[in-house]
């Protein structure tokens, strides 16, 4: 039964064996210091320990309720929030004008698609959190971040 552990400050996911009466934990694949199980993972566990099953589906599942958002004092939270911050920090410095002086247009491109994609993806979230305000409490209450 592979499960994911903390070591540090990073994640990893780990399965055990038996070799000689001993069981020893195989190390499959470092995950971070957010523990997401991507494809990218999937793929390379897949490829590197053909012999291994694992439940994906357990696995991002057991990944997606790691963190609790109705604990301001969480790391994860704090985390999370302060991330939050400087990203809106550094796209409120952000102009168009930027874009032209770049030497490179797929350089601008790129920003453009990455900043289209953000978009989507935080109208995705909002759109969840409405969805299940009542089981998260009041999502617009401030946050205290220490």
């Amino acid at each position: 039964m592979a499960f994911v552990r903390r070591k540090g400050n990073a994640f990893y996911l780990v399965h055990n064996v038996r070799h000689g009466g001993k069981v020893r934990q195989l190390h499959l694949a470092r995950l971070g210091e957010r523990a997401r199980i991507t494809d990218e993972v999937v793929r390379k566990v897949s490829k590197n320990h053909p012999f291994v099953e694992l439940n994906w589906g357990a696995l991002r599942e057991q990944m997606n309720n790691r963190l609790d958002l109705a604990d301001p004092s969480s790391p994860a939270v704090q985390k999370l929030v302060s991330t939050l911050r400087a990203l809106n920090l550094d796209l409120a410095g952000f102009f168009p004008p930027v874009l032209r002086i770049s030497e490179s247009p797929a350089v601008a491109e790129e920003l453009l698609l990455q900043l289209r994609l953000l978009q989507s993806t935080i109208q995705i979230k909002l759109d969840q959190f409405d969805r299940t305000r009542g089981r998260l409490g009041n999502a617009n209450a401030p946050l205290q971040v220490r």
